[in-house]
C-alpha cells in the first residue's frame, strides 16, 4: 500500500532523514521516498504492508519536528 503526506518544514537531507526514521519505525513500512521542496510542501510516500492512517503518520512526522500539510 502506498500513502501520500505532504510535509513542511523540511529544508535539507538531514530534515528527509529524520521524517524517513520516524516513519519507517512504524510498524509494516517497507519504505519511504521524499521528494524535498526546500522550503515548500515536500510529497513524502510511505509503501507499508498495512493500511496507515494519517494521523499515524503525522504523529510520526511531528516526533522528528515537522508538520503534515
Amino acid at each position: 500500500m502506498q500513502t501520500t503526506v505532504n510535509v513542511s518544514g523540511m529544508t535539507c537531507q538531514h530534515c528527509v532523514r529524520s521524517v524517513t526514521e520516524e516513519l519507517t519505525a512504524l510498524g509494516g513500512v517497507e519504505s519511504v521516498d521524499v521528494d524535498l521542496v526546500a522550503g515548500g510542501a515536500s510529497p513524502v510516500v510511505v509503501t507499508s504492508s498495512r493500511e496507515l492512517g494519517r494521523e499515524e503518520i503525522a504523529e510520526a512526522v511531528e516526533e522528528a519536528g515537522y508538520s503534515v500539510v
